[in-house]
């Protein structure tokens, strides 16, 4: 058991882990202990219309403690990191449980950000277009510090370097090394991430999918179905793509089901992975 006494007062908390992992209840713990309110760090929680799927806190729940970054951006828009950094700023002289799952999202938070330029519409759908073994060209030919060290699975990460590429001119690696200090230092933090073995983290994924159904996740997705082709980064929800799938009769509700535990499963072997690369420093919580 984590003694929550052990963290000291001054400085935010931060609370890493992956999918299902049981951080929400450890926040929760943590700010009523302590007086402090929970702030959202995760990339799916943040956009209205998805409250079942994402797994956000239950009203009891929110009742616990004041919350802040869920369900603030509409369904319909993207979201990016640095509005991430700029939304949570005003919340970080509280003392704030600042808790989630998304990787980047802390990174950017205790080492700083790159101030980059947005990418346009069009570039963005240029790049949709592309093959990732093009996309890695350009930036083996052009960004060769960015290729070496990114994980060249990860197609996102890759048209990344490359829409900045075309859009800035300039090297996100160049953009990288020019980066400002971070808010928060992880010195002045208490970095915390839950470590899940792969077998009770499988369980645990399974059995909370199946309580999103029972709980009404599919009738949520029917609420957002005549807007899913307006979807913005809701549409990256997991689960979303196999329950609108399934609304529009193109698989069975057990399809849709299973498919959205094989994502759910596959989500959380990339958060895992991320954070045994990323988070040396932070100290480790074992699951249950």
């Amino acid at each position: 058991m984590f003694d929550i006494d052990s963290i000291p007062e001054p400085g935010p908390v931060l609370i890493a882990g992956p999918t299902a992992s049981g951080k929400t209840a450890l926040a929760i713990a943590i700010a009523r202990a302590q007086g402090r309110p929970v702030v959202n760090a995760d990339a799916l929680q943040v956009y209205d219309g998805w409250h079942v799927l994402t797994a956000r806190p239950s009203p009891e729940e929110a009742r616990a403690a004041p919350h802040h970054l869920f369900g603030h951006v509409p369904f319909t828009e993207d979201y990016s990191v640095g509005q991430w950094l700029r939304d949570v700023t005003p919340h970080l002289s509280d003392r704030p449980v600042i808790v989630g799952g998304t990787g980047l999202y802390f990174r950017a938070l205790t080492e700083g950000l790159a101030d980059i330029p947005a990418t346009p519409a069009a570039i963005r759908a240029e790049a949709d277009t592309l093959p990732t073994d093009v996309l890695l060209a350009t930036l083996d030919a052009q960004d060769p510090d960015l290729a070496r060290r990114i994980d060249r699975q990860n197609r996102a990460r890759i048209q990344r370097g490359w829409e900045v590429l075309r859009t800035t001119g300039r090297p996100l690696s160049q953009w990288q090394r020019d980066t400002p200090p971070p808010l928060v230092p992880l010195r002045n933090a208490t970095p915390l991430v839950l470590e899940a073995e792969k077998d009770w983290l499988t369980d645990r994924i399974t059995r909370r999918f199946d309580r999103m159904l029972e709980a009404g996740a599919l009738e949520e997705a029917r609420a957002n179905l005549p807007r899913w082709d307006r979807a913005g980064g809701a549409r990256k929800a997991i689960g979303a793509p196999e329950l609108i799938a399934h609304l529009q009769g193109k698989i069975t509700l057990d399809q849709a089901r299973e498919a959205a535990i094989i994502a759910s499963r596959q989500y959380a072997k990339r958060q895992r992975t991320w954070f045994r690369s990323n988070m040396g420093a932070w100290t480790r919580i074992p699951c249950p």
